[in-house]
């Protein structure tokens, strides 16, 4: 009997190996433990990470096995930050003109594994939380929220237009 062989998933220096979208920055946020607990910075214009203004700022949690997917903004790109639990964080490019169309981006985050990305316009997102307590991250979009008009279209979490699917926490494995 044989078994199905791993796939390489990082370099000899740490870096993941897959598909990229163009335009999407990602970049490790430290956190500094010290006998009284931690510190985690989230987000400075010194990184380079985006060229805009930090404008707004909300916090976001995801319950255990719950999927947030599809959306994608037409005005704002997003900064995401992650601040607890285990998060898959799927990208989709659909952008016409875009380099990379058509590529799924996928990484999983963790207080082990903390992440500052950006998101930009066009690009559809979805993260599920595939740990076991509730999750959460910090979002500093370029724009403040339009209650009244809100720039974020959705499609559904199975949506066949996006080529992947979220799975059910009982169909992992391995």
């Amino acid at each position: 009997m044989r078994g199905v062989r791993d796939s390489q998933t990082v370099t000899p220096d740490g870096e993941p190996v897959g598909p990229r979208i163009h335009d999407v920055v990602v970049r490790a946020l430290v956190t500094q433990p010290d006998p009284r607990g931690e510190v985690c910075e989230l987000y400075s214009e010194g990184w380079g990470v985006h060229p805009e203004p930090l404008v707004f700022s909300y916090l976001a949690t995801v319950q255990p096995g719950v999927a947030k997917a599809w959306i994608r903004h037409h005005r704002q790109d997003d900064r995401i930050a992650v601040i607890f639990g285990r998060l898959l964080w799927v990208l989709y490019d659909d952008r016409d003109g875009s380099p990379t169309r058509g590529t799924v981006q996928r990484f999983t985050t963790t207080e082990r594994n903390r992440l500052l990305f950006t998101i930009p316009v066009g690009v559809w997102h979805g993260v599920q939380n595939v740990g076991e307590v509730e999750a959460a991250f910090v979002n500093m979009p370029t724009r403040p929220y339009d209650h009244a008009a809100p720039d974020k279209e959705r499609l559904p979490a199975d949506s066949d237009a996006i080529p992947f699917r979220f799975q059910s926490l009982d169909a992992r494995s391995g």
